[in-house]
């Protein structure tokens, strides 16, 4: 199986930042991966450089192509929304919708217009006219109607209450990711993506400290709330994290047998969320 997306070595320096810090990667077709970091940790630099907006070093290859070198080939078969939706205020929706239908051979009007029907947003309005949650909604209906390989989500519903959002991703699920597509997203929403990712990465400044799938997660991490007679037990396991909820204290351990925690007391599988915080404090080994 051919690779949608693979990486070597990559890196990119502004000055003296290390944007990207010489990290390699391979996400396979039919993958949902969730690109999780803190900001500046380098996820839009490399978004941008997946989708050919911005020169890499290193070895990096979508679809078969060097994006910076072949961008306008690519993106016949990749779509892509930035964290910032950017649509001219003088045009109307439909006319949007009429000028991708004939310049993109792979954009369908009639679903365009099904995803926004489900908004509030009239056809006949101006861009310049709606809200900016509005603008977001509008654009988020383009992108997905457009048939893709790969969809690239930078922060996609950024701007949206919690009702649209949670509809965004049930329809990204029910009406857009088959098999044979592949969904990279970003976004600080952590626990609103959770359920629907196969892979997640973190990165933080600049490199990989996590690739892994989501089974993985539940195999190799463990909260589990400590009697208070066991607490010190606990910490001669090394646990990554510990913290106090409540009046309980909460350990997360990486790769311990779950044989070996059962005594300490109730014993869970962390959220994405969870994990993340806990990798961002880590202390380099």
């Amino acid at each position: 199986m051919t690779a949608v997306i693979e990486g070597s070595q990559l890196r990119k320096y502004y000055r003296k930042t290390h944007a990207l810090d010489g990290i390699s990667l391979t996400i396979e077709p039919g993958r949902i991966c969730g690109l999780i970091g803190h900001n500046g940790a380098g996820k839009t630099t490399l978004l941008r450089a997946i989708t050919g907006l911005s020169r890499i070093d290193g070895k990096l290859d979508v679809l078969g192509m060097d994006p910076w070198r072949e961008r306008v080939k690519l993106m016949r078969d990749v779509a892509f929304i930035a964290d910032t939706a950017t649509l001219p205020g003088w045009a109307r929706v439909r006319e949007l919708f009429i000028y991708l239908e004939a310049e993109h051979h792979n954009f369908s009007r009639a679903q365009a217009e099904t995803f926004l029907a489900r908004t509030e947003i009239d056809p006949s309005r101006r861009v310049k006219t709606l809200s900016k949650g509005m603008i977001v909604q509008a654009h988020l209906a383009m992108i997905m109607a457009i048939d893709a390989k790969l969809l690239v989500l930078d922060e996609p519903t950024l701007g949206l209450d919690l009702l649209f959002r949670k509809t965004f991703y049930t329809n990204l699920l029910n009406e857009y990711f088959d098999e044979e597509r592949t969904i990279i997203v970003s976004t600080h929403q952590v626990e609103e993506i959770e359920h629907i990712l196969t892979d997640v990465i973190f990165l933080k400044n600049g490199q990989i400290i996590l690739d892994t799938d989501m089974d993985a997660i539940g195999e190799r991490y463990k909260s589990v709330t400590v009697k208070s007679d066991a607490v010190e037990k606990a910490r001669v396991l090394d646990p990554i994290q510990e913290q106090t909820l409540m009046g309980h204290t909460v350990f997360l351990f990486e790769d311990k047998p779950v044989e070996q925690l059962k005594p300490l007391g109730e014993v869970r599988r962390p959220g994405i969320a969870d994990v993340f915080v806990a990798k961002m404090q880590e202390k380099p080994s």
